[in-house]
């Protein structure tokens, strides 16, 4: 069994993050988006990956390399451009061959891994078997209609009147059935390959396509909100561990962790929180659900449920929370500008001022 990662699109609700930098490589609690998923497929005994790369592919390469440091050989696939998740099956046809395989979309993020659906998946062998969970607004998600006894009777991609409140998530397990359902759609009004046309066409041809209703966590890490909030839940799973230089003045205070060569200096760390190696935090607060990346300053500010990447700093700005900072950037106060009234007054006027 093989696994095709996708790892091109253009992360546009992350933005201005990835006009310079792949959505996927986005780190939580330090570490990126995509090394989890990777991880995951490891550890369910996959070894051969396919690695769909677009306009960031020298990026995901050397950050993934040839994939050993996860246990795993990755061959990289170029897309001319994001085409849909069915293009990408499509084009990693020569890859993937007769072997079964999981397609895996890079920038999700599922707790607990996916060993259990590769297993359930290799003893039952389906057509296809696709992850389902319920969402709030299902409007921005492929959506699954289920008939009573549970059986996929429809799909639709982000339906203006969804016919469930169950949601695809980013992970599907197929058969080499998968290529010819591919080949036989259209283009969406999107002008995409949609996956869900493509299984749809297999609920059709009377294909063995199941599902499974998943419970546990699972996020599209696709703009900030979900972005921090997936680095508060990894947060909130680490145990605390003090690597780094703490002085004596400093307190750190629950699952607090620093890695070795970061210093805090006069400074208080309320966990759950990561602070990466080189970093220097001095005289100042970092508060819950916040991860500092390597070599940053923090300097006399605040920063709380937020995300600093590397080589960034933030010095004398007061409070920061809720926010998704990026390489190598500087925040610092604004120069104060003199206040001053300038009035035009009538006779007999009476007025006012509070400032």
């Amino acid at each position: 069994m093989k696994a095709l990662v996708l790892s091109g699109g253009a992360g546009t609700r992350l933005r201005p993050i990835t006009h310079t930098s792949a959505k996927q490589l986005v780190p939580v609690a330090n570490k990126a988006v995509l090394f989890y998923g990777l991880e995951s497929i490891a550890e369910a005994g996959i070894t051969d990956v396919g690695m769909i790369v677009g306009d960031t592919a020298a990026e995901i390469e050397e950050a993934v390399g040839d994939g050993s440091q996860f246990g795993l050989k990755v061959t990289y696939i170029p897309q001319e451009r994001p085409l849909g998740l069915a293009h990408a099956v499509l084009i990693a046809r020569d890859y993937l061959g007769d072997d079964d395989f999981v397609m895996y979309l890079g920038d999700n993020f599922i707790v607990g891994g996916i060993t259990g659906l590769v297993d359930e998946f290799r003893s039952n062998r389906p057509d296809a078997q696709i992850l389902l969970t319920r969402v709030a607004d299902p409007r921005a998600f492929g959506v699954a209609e289920l008939d009573p006894s549970g059986q996929v009777i429809g799909l639709e991609e982000k339906p203006d009147r969804p016919k469930s409140d169950l949601a695809l998530v980013g992970v599907y397990l197929f058969t080499p059935l998968i290529h010819d359902a591919v080949r036989a759609i259209e283009p969406s009004w999107r002008g995409e390959l949609e996956i869900t046309h493509a299984i749809q066409h297999l609920i059709d041809s009377r294909a063995d396509v199941r599902c499974t209703v998943i419970t546990g966590y699972w996020k599209d890490t696709g703009n900030v909100g979900d972005m921090l909030e997936v680095n508060r839940m990894v947060l909130e799973g680490m145990d605390r561990r003090i690597d780094g230089e703490v002085d004596a003045a400093s307190e750190t205070i629950g699952r607090v962790v620093v890695e070795e060569g970061a210093r805090i200096i006069d400074s208080r760390i309320v966990g759950p929180a990561v602070i990466g190696s080189g970093t220097v935090i001095r005289n100042s607060y970092v508060g819950p659900f916040t991860s500092i990346a390597e070599n940053c300053r923090v300097t006399d500010s605040e920063v709380e449920f937020s995300i600093v990447l590397r080589d960034s700093s933030i010095q004398g700005v007061g409070r920061i929370e809720s926010s998704l900072i990026g390489r190598h950037v500087e925040v610092t106060p604004a120069p104060s500008v003199p206040s001053a009234h300038r009035l035009v007054l009538g006779d007999h006027s009476k007025v006012q001022i509070t400032s």
